[in-house]
C-alpha cells in the first residue's frame, strides 16, 4: 500500500484506503502503475460515489491479468515489442524463401486414401476432438451459438448435434469414450452448456466433455501500449484469437491430463464445418503414416485466391517453418524470391502452395513440450490500423491476435510439420455469410459460404460416398435460391451410426442407384443391395443395433417426399419463420406436411 500510495493518483489511493479493493486488485494496480498505466486510475470519484463501478473496473482488470500467462505487465511489454515492429514496417517473412510443403495428395479417393482411412481409424481411438467455439451467428443473421445452427433441414440436426453423433458412434465402435474439448467464449459459454443440457449432451457422457471458456484481452490506445478504456471505469475488450486454445489446454492442465489418459493425437476443428470428419480419419492416418507432428487439413487452391496458402519457409542458418501465409504476403513473396510470376497454376491448374482452411492435427507428446516452453502462448502479432503515414497514432483501438494454425512458430525441436490434401467438399464448407454477401461473392465467382451452401455440400459429399460404394447418381438441375446455386438433389445423408469411413459405406451398400430430388438418409445397421431411390421418391430408414434392416431389390416408394420450398419475401422479414430457416431463404418439407 505503501508504494502505491506513492506512485498511483491520489484518488484512486482515497479509494484503496476506503477498503474497496481486495489485497490482489491492489497488488496489480501497483504493477500496472509502475508499467506505464497510471492513466488508468485517473480521475477516480472519491469513496461513495460510483463504488460499484470501480470494484467492477477493478475486478475485471485482475481477470484479465490472471487469464493472460505472465499477466498484463507481460502482455504490455509483449505488445510494445510487437508495436515497434510494425511502425517500422518489419517483413515477417524477411530472408524466407516459398517452397513446397511436405504434403501427401488425397483429394481423389484410391487406395492410399483407404489405407490412410484405415490407419486413422484405428489411431482415433487414442484421439480427442478440440472445437473452437467461441462465434455467434450474428454475421449471417442468426443470434444465437453458430453450433446451433442446423447442417441440413432435411431432419433439422445441428452442427453440435452432427459432431457429437460422430464422437458417440467413434466411442461406441472402438470401446472408448472419445474426449470432446470445447473451447468456447463470453459470448457462447451460456448457449452452449445450455443447448448441453437440453439434449442430455446429444448422447455423449457427462465425462468426455470439457469446456474452456477463453477470455478477452484488454485493447491498446497507442504506440506506448496504454490499456484501453471504453469509458470511465470500463476496460475495453477485444478478442485474443482461436489461438487461445493452445494456452487454456495447457492453463487448465487439460492437454496434461489426456495425455496421462492415453491420448495421442488432438484433432482441432472449427464450429461451422459439416464435412471435416469425412477427411479427419484419413488425415489422422496421415500423420501416423508420416510421422507428422502437425498437419493441415487443407484444400487445393487457385492462385491469387483469397485463402492463406501453406508454405515451406527457407531460412538460412535456421530451420524450415511450414506455416500459413496469407494470401495477399505470398504472391509478393514468391514475386522477391523465386519468380517474377508470383504465385502461378501447376499442370493440374491450382498452387502448389494447399489452401489453409484451420483443421490440424497434433500429435500430444511433442505439442506437450511445446506448451510448456511457451507456455501455451502462440506467436502473437498485432495489426494496427494507423491513423496516417507517421505510423504513430492510431484510428482505432488495437490488441495482440494469435492463430490457432500459427503453433509451428513455436516449434524448436525439429517437429515434422506437413500438409493432407482433399478435395474441398469433401472436407470443408464454411458457414459464415448471410445470404446478401454470399450472392455477392458469387457474382465475384467466390464461395459463397452461406448455410445454404455448407448444406448443399453437406449432400454432395453424402453423394461422393454413395457414388464411391458404386450407386448410380443422377444429380437433379442446378437453382439459384436467393443468389446462391442449390442442388435440390439427390439429398444424401449417411449418418456416422450407419458409416464412419468409405469402406463402410462400400460394404453396406451394394450397386443400386438415386436421381434427381431424391432423398436418401440412413441411420443405423442398414444394408442396401440393389436398391433404387427414383427422382420424387425418399428412402429414410433409422434403426437400432437389435432391429437391422436390409432392403434388396428395392425401389423407394413415391410418398412420402422431401420438398424445398423456398421462402417468400414476406416469410425473409417474418420473426414467425425460425432464423435457421430465414438464414437459407428455404425450408424442407415432407410431401404429407404440404397442404
Amino acid at each position: 500500500m505503501q508504494n502505491l500510495s506513492a506512485q498511483a493518483p491520489a484518488a484512486f489511493s482515497a479509494n484503496a484506503a476506503a477498503g474497496l479493493f481486495s489485497e490482489a486488485q491492489l497488488q496489480l494496480a501497483w504493477e500496472l502503475v509502475a508499467h506505464g498505466q497510471s492513466h488508468l486510475f485517473l480521475d477516480w470519484d472519491t469513496p461513495g460515489i460510483h463504488d460499484e463501478e470501480k470494484q467492477r473496473f477493478m475486478a475485471t482488470l485482475l481477470n484479465a491479468h490472471l487469464a493472460y500467462p505472465g499477466g498484463l505487465t507481460a502482455y504490455t511489454r509483449n505488445a510494445r515489442l510487437l508495436l515497434a515492429e510494425a511502425a517500422a514496417g518489419a517483413n515477417p517473412f524477411d530472408g524466407c524463401t516459398p517452397a513446397q510443403p511436405d504434403l501427401v495428395d488425397l483429394s481423389s479417393f484410391g487406395s492410399d486414401y483407404d489405407a490412410a482411412e484405415e490407419v486413422g481409424l484405428r489411431c482415433f481411438a487414442e484421439s480427442a476432438v478440440v472445437l473452437v467455439a467461441g462465434g455467434l451467428g450474428e454475421r449471417l443473421g442468426y443470434h444465437g451459438i453458430k453450433l446451433d445452427i442446423p447442417v441440413e433441414v432435411t431432419e433439422t440436426t445441428s452442427y453440435l448435434a452432427h459432431y457429437a453423433s460422430v464422437i458417440k458412434a467413434a466411442s461406441k465402435r472402438l470401446g472408448r469414450a472419445i474426449p470432446l474439448i470445447i473451447m468456447t467464449s463470453r459470448d457462447t459459454d451460456d448457449g452452449t452448456r445450455a443447448s448441453l443440457a437440453a439434449n442430455k449432451n446429444f448422447g455423449l457422457e457427462a465425462g468426455q466433455i470439457t469446456i474452456l471458456r477463453q477470455e478477452l484481452v484488454p485493447a491498446l490506445s497507442d504506440m506506448k501500449a496504454s490499456l484501453a478504456l471504453e469509458k470511465k471505469y470500463e476496460l475495453l475488450l477485444k478478442p485474443h484469437g482461436h489461438g487461445d486454445i493452445h494456452t487454456l489446454l495447457h492453463t487448465s492442465d487439460t492437454a496434461k491430463k489426456l495425455a496421462d489418459a492415453g491420448v495421442r493425437y488432438l484433432l482441432f476443428i472449427q464450429d461451422t464445418n459439416g464435412q471435416v470428419f469425412n477427411a479427419a480419419l484419413a488425415a489422422i492416418g496421415v500423420s501416423e503414416q508420416r510421422g507428422y507432428d502437425f498437419n493441415s487439413i487443407a484444400v487445393n487452391r487457385i492462385p491469387g485466391e483469397a485463402v492463406g496458402g501453406i508454405a515451406r519457409l527457407v531460412r538460412n542458418g535456421t530451420p524450415d517453418l511450414t506455416i500459413n501465409v496469407e494470401y495477399n504476403l505470398l504472391d509478393p513473396l514468391l514475386r522477391a524470391t523465386v519468380s517474377s510470376e508470383g504465385d502461378v497454376p501447376d499442370e493440374s491448374g491450382f498452387s502448389k502452395f494447399p489452401g489453409n482452411i484451420n483443421l490440424l492435427i497434433v500429435r500430444l507428446a511433442p505439442y506437450l513440450k511445446v506448451l510448456e516452453s511457451s507456455g501455451g502462448v502462440v506467436a502473437e502479432f498485432i495489426n494496427p490500423k494507423f491513423s496516417d503515414g507517421t505510423r504513430t497514432s492510431f484510428k482505432k483501438p488495437a490488441r495482440l491476435e494469435t492463430l490457432m494454425q500459427d503453433l509451428p512458430k513455436n516449434f524448436t525441436s525439429g517437429e515434422k510439420v506437413g500438409v493432407t490434401v482433399f478435395d474441398r467438399t469433401w472436407c470443408f464448407s464454411a458457414c459464415k455469410n448471410n445470404l446478401t454477401d454470399a450472392a455477392q461473392k458469387v457474382i465475384q465467382n467466390g464461395p459463397p459460404e452461406s448455410a445454404s451452401s455448407a448444406e448443399n455440400d453437406f449432400y454432395e459429399a453424402g453423394r461422393a460416398k454413395v457414388r464411391a460404394a458404386g450407386m448410380l447418381v443422377e444429380d437433379a438441375p442446378r437453382q439459384m435460391l436467393r443468389g446462391v446455386p442449390f442442388t435440390s438433389g439427390p439429398r444424401v445423408i449417411l449418418r456416422p451410426s450407419f458409416a464412419l469411413t468409405l469402406a463402410d459405406v462400400r460394404e453396406k451398400i451394394q450397386g443400386g442407384s438415386i436421381s434427381g430430388d431424391a432423398t436418401l438418409i440412413l441411420e443405423g445397421d442398414v444394408r442396401l443391395e440393389n436398391v433404387t431411390v427414383p427422382a420424387g421418391t425418399s428412402l429414410v430408414v433409422h434403426t437400432q443395433d437389435s432391429s437391422p434392416v436390409q432392403l434388396k431389390d428395392f425401389t423407394a416408394p413415391q410418398t412420402p417426399r422431401f420438398i424445398i420450398q423456398p421462402l417468400t419475401d414476406e416469410e425473409m422479414n417474418s420473426t414467425n419463420v425460425p432464423e435457421y430457416l430465414r438464414i437459407r431463404g428455404y425450408r424442407i418439407l415432407q410431401s404429407a406436411d404440404i397442404s
